[in-house]
């Protein structure tokens, strides 16, 4: 790769390159600048007039992909300082793109018009030829050679584009306004496939917002603005898919709008809901799916009835219509098999109601009854009241399909309701066979055949028949068997069949034998209560007893029940106005958080912003600066090159900075100094040589000169005196006769005068008048202002004094209470401390009193092992100094120095070494001096053997008592 250069250079050098027809170098220049990473600290505005440029070369080119990475590249470099850039750049790409495909299409019209040499011909030879070996013609061959480029590379832009913009909130704005670009690409010239996978590319992006979430400048689908853009990408991609007859595109976009307004806090706005339920009629209507399609046209005029009230009567009319017409059309029996499972089924059932935000699955019955409630007959079509009375009220199986075949007949004729006319004879031979089975048992097929007569092509045939027949017998609708050998019906009558809603879903003239097989139990018992409780006298008397018992405990409990009543509503109302006022508050703490979070928001925005400017302002100077110092160079070079004649070359320009241009100039200018120098002194001499030689020829001309100057002189001074005579002559004439007239006009000059002074004084005597009362009135103003000024100064003060004072009132108050608390505490500690010092004495006392025993214990034990039975006497408790009953450091050190001197015997030896001694044995063994411990003198008889402890050493003393015992036993 070449070493980095400045951006202003290659952008110099991209030009020349193109202007000398080097396109793809000047686009390979353009490419190493935008990749490198020394690129990141050029300032934007250095590198977005090469991106410009960069694109223009791309577009030109047509490299899409080399045109992909730049644009990412800047994308990267410039999406945290300026987004206007970013904008900038990807609109020039698409906008030239979209003008190289005008420009192919205008060149392949005219390159088809110009191959027409003769508009006459209709056929050539050669095109005879060309067509028996290629089906296609010239429009096909010329576009495919010249617009279809274009157009692969304009949607390559466009897919490039979206790329480049996906999951960047800063960028979401242009990204829908580029995905609705891409929609009309695809409108305008059919690209189904492109379609289907621009589509795919955006339910793509959808679903990774949530796996970058945790990016910078993310998406956040929580925002209203945001949902709102997504929304109307997908209405839009909608309404292309309904237009280019995707069908299953266009389902997949309606998955989409219904998860999106399932996020949404907000349902979107009822235009956008219309158009949403009216592009999934035609959806239903496409898939022969007739029960949701009902359904959504029933939404669909629910909507439109109620938001829109601008709907003229015919309109109103068509839509009413198209809602009863398609509820009539549900086939009551499926005309197809679909094949899938139960559960397949009712889930996909629940998954299309929910995308008509029903909570379960329609039916017919239940739509039609909806319609009706809705008073829809008044504004249908009056044939269309005539089918629904035949099909849902009247019971006429025998004159049914007469009835409805005129009707058919005009429905057919109308291109908006001919595709109801297929499903309507389903459901007209369904009513037939239902209502034949309610009159006869057996009928002959031929018969039936004639009933069902229609016009061609929904005339029925035997096979027809037997085959509707055996599909409602699958499904469990009818329960017919057919004799062939007959040719007759029989309809079936099962005793003991469950109960089938459906087959009994219209007019109905008795009730069918199973319906009264399974229900005569049921009502021959209602009947045998009904009349045991009419002819037994208990069951009377006991009725009337309890009614009387009924009256009585609600006269009672009626004004309880009031109570309570009242009091229920009352909680009801509490509540609602806790709810009321939760609601407000949480509504008022998220707008507050929103608010808290736009002005953030707006914080760091415009500490951002300000921060762009610093740096683009800094960068303004600097470039400035810099093409101030290039200008002045260039300058100087320039002015070296013309005036000195320094051969300097465009490398020099680049390198060489002004210091150096300086010195260069300077050098210059010496040189040229003394060469002037030289030359001055040659022109020096020769001039010298040239004056002398002049004055020598002139000295005798000169006084030839002065006798022709005096006489000039004198002709001039005599003719100017003349004139000048002449002139002052008729001056005073001139000057005599404006006197005169003056003369003539002065007194009328003088009257007018005096008029004028007199005017101008009267009205300068009414200004000074006007203007000593505006002053006096101005000093009043302000004398009261003044005073007003004055007590509200004074009134200021009082109140301050006064809230001093409440302050001062206050101050010495909260001192009080702090005084008080303080010697409270004071006191609490105090309590606190007796407590404490009295337990501590209680403790004392009962350690003096187990030291006592555990004395006492351990002199009887003493005295046992010496067999000596002189009593002991136990330690005397001193009380100590400070009160207590525990002696103190001092105290204890005395005890221990008059019990030392008091004692002149060792005392008794111990125990063998394994004996066990209290613990104030040990203590008072362990408090004696070492040095002085007696030592026990060696007796006659074996010593004992030395039994050690079982765990640590033997208590029987220190060392030095151990050692005297060791050497003892040696000897």
């Amino acid at each position: 790769m070449a070493p980095f250069a400045k951006p202003e250079s290659v952008l110099r050098r991209a030009d020349e390159l193109i202007a000398v027809g080097q396109n793809a170098a000047a686009l390979e220049a353009l490419h190493d600048v935008i990749i490198s990473k020394r690129s990141r600290s050029v300032p934007l505005a250095s590198l977005e007039p090469i991106m410009l440029k960069f694109v223009e070369l791309c577009v030109s080119l047509r490299k899409g992909k080399i045109a992909k990475e730049g644009l990412h590249q800047y994308k990267n470099i410039s999406q945290n300082t300026s987004i206007a850039t970013i904008e900038l750049v990807i609109k020039k790409f698409i906008q030239l793109s979209e003008e190289k495909v005008q420009e192919a299409q205008a060149k392949a019209d005219q390159i088809t018009l110009d191959g027409l040499d003769d508009l006459e011909a209709t056929e050539t030879p050669e095109s005879i030829l060309l067509s028996t070996v290629s089906g296609e013609q010239n429009k096909d061959r010329t576009d495919r050679a010249v617009v279809t480029p274009w157009l692969k590379f304009l949607w390559e832009a466009y897919r490039t584009v979206l790329d480049i913009l996906r999951n960047n909130a800063r960028l979401e704005a242009l990204y829908q306004t580029t995905a609705h670009q891409a929609f009309q690409f695809c409108l305008k010239y059919t690209r189904k496939t492109e379609f289907r996978r621009l589509c795919d590319l955006l339910r793509n992006h959808l679903q990774n917002i949530a796996k970058y979430a945790h990016q910078p400048h993310s998406i956040n689908l929580n925002e209203p603005e945001s949902l709102q853009r997504h929304l109307d990408t997908r209405f839009q991609q909608l309404n292309g898919a309904a237009e280019l007859e995707l069908w299953q595109e266009a389902f997949r976009s309606v998955e989409d709008i219904h998860n999106l307004m399932t996020m949404s806090k907000k349902m979107p706005k009822p235009f956008m809901m219309a158009n949403y339920y009216e592009k999934l009629t035609k959806i239903f209507m496409v898939s022969d799916n007739y029960l949701f399609h009902a359904a959504a046209w029933n939404k669909y005029y629910t909507l439109v009835k109620t938001q829109n009230k601008s709907v003229t009567d015919e309109e109103q009319t068509r839509m009413a219509s198209l809602a009863l017409l398609s509820a009539l059309a549900i086939p009551v029996i499926s005309s197809r098999d679909n094949g899938y499972e139960v559960d397949e089924s009712k889930n996909k059932s629940h998954r299309l109601a929910a995308l008509l935000g029903l909570s379960r699955s329609p039916n017919r019955a239940g739509l039609l009854k909806e319609a009706l409630s809705k008073n829809i007959l008044k504004r249908v079509r009056p044939e269309l009241r005539e089918l629904y009375n035949i099909l849902e009220v009247q019971f006429h199986p025998l004159s049914i399909c007469k009835k409805i075949e005129p009707i058919m007949n005009k429905l057919a004729e109308d291109p908006e309701l001919v595709k109801y006319v297929k499903p309507l004879h389903q459901v007209i031979l369904t009513r037939l066979f239902q209502q034949l089975s309610q009159v006869y048992t057996t009928v002959k097929l031929d018969f039936v055949i004639q009933l069902a007569s229609f016009a061609a092509p929904f005339n029925y045939d035997s096979a027809t028949i037997e085959k509707f027949i055996m599909q409602g017998c699958k499904k469990g609708e009818l329960s017919i068997r057919i004799d062939h050998a007959t040719q007759s019906l029989t309809f079936e009558t099962d005793l003991f069949a469950s109960d089938n809603k459906t087959v009994t879903d219209g007019p109905v003239l008795q009730s069918l034998p199973s319906d009264l097989m399974r229900t005569q139990l049921t009502r021959l018992a209602t009947c045998l209560n009904t009349t045991v409780s009419m002819i037994t006298p208990e069951i009377v008397e006991a009725k009337k007893e309890a009614k009387k018992a009924a009256f009585a405990k609600a006269l009672v409990s009626m004004k309880e029940e009031h109570k309570l009543a009242l009091e229920r509503k009352a909680i009801i109302e509490r509540k609602k106005e806790l709810i009321e006022t939760m609601l407000a508050r949480k509504e008022k703490e998220e707008a507050r958080e929103k608010a808290l979070r736009v002005q953030a928001e707006q914080e760091a925005l415009k500490v951002r912003l300000a921060e762009e400017r610093r740096k683009r302002e800094e960068e303004r100077i600097r470039a400035e600066q810099e093409a101030i110092r290039k200008n002045e160079s260039l300058k100087l070079a320039e002015s070296l090159k013309n005036k000195a004649g320094v051969e300097l070359n465009d490398e020099d320009l680049e390198n060489l900075d002004k210091d150096k241009l300086v010195a260069i100039q300077i050098k210059q200018l010496e040189k040229e100094k003394s060469e002037m120098a030289s030359r001055t002194k040659a022109i020096g001499k020769r001039l010298d040589h040239v004056e002398r030689a002049m004055r020598l020829e002139e000295r005798p001309l000169l006084a030839k000169d002065y006798e022709r100057q005096q006489k000039v002189d004198l002709v001039y001074h005599e003719a100017a005196v003349k004139a000048h005579r002449e002139a002052a002559a008729a001056k005073h004439t001139h000057d005599l006769q404006m006197k005169v007239r003056m003369v003539a006009i002065l007194e009328d000059y003088r009257v007018v005068r005096n008029e004028m002074e007199e005017r101008r004084q009267e009205e300068f005597a009414q200004r000074r008048e006007a203007a000593r009362v505006r002053i006096e009135e101005e000093k009043r103003r302000r004398i009261q202002l003044y005073r007003e000024h004055k007590a509200e100064l004074e009134a200021r003060r009082i109140r301050e004094e006064k809230e001093r004072a409440e302050r001062e009132a206050e101050a010495e108050r909260r001192a009080a209470e702090e005084e008080k608390r303080r010697a409270e505490r004071e006191a609490q500690a105090a309590n606190e401390r007796a407590e404490y010092e009295e337990r501590m004495r209680h403790l004392d006392l009962i350690a003096a009193k187990q030291r006592e025993k555990e004395a006492q214990i351990e002199a009887r034990s003493s005295s046992a092992r010496t067999g000596s039975a002189a009593p002991v006497t136990p330690p005397k408790i001193i009380p100590s100094s400070s009160g207590g009953e525990r002696p103190s450091w001092r105290e204890r050190e005395a005890a221990k120095a008059a019990a030392g001197s008091a004692e002149p015997a060792a005392p008794a030896a111990p125990a063998a070494g394994g004996s066990y001694r209290p613990p104030g044995a040990r203590a008072s063994e362990s408090r004696l001096p070492p040095r002085e411990a007696p030592r026990e003198a060696p007796r006659e008889e074996e010593p004992a053997p030395v039994r050690r402890p079982l765990f640590g050493n033997s208590t029987g003393g220190g060392w030095r008592e151990r050692e005297a015992a060791k050497k003892a036993g040696n000897q």
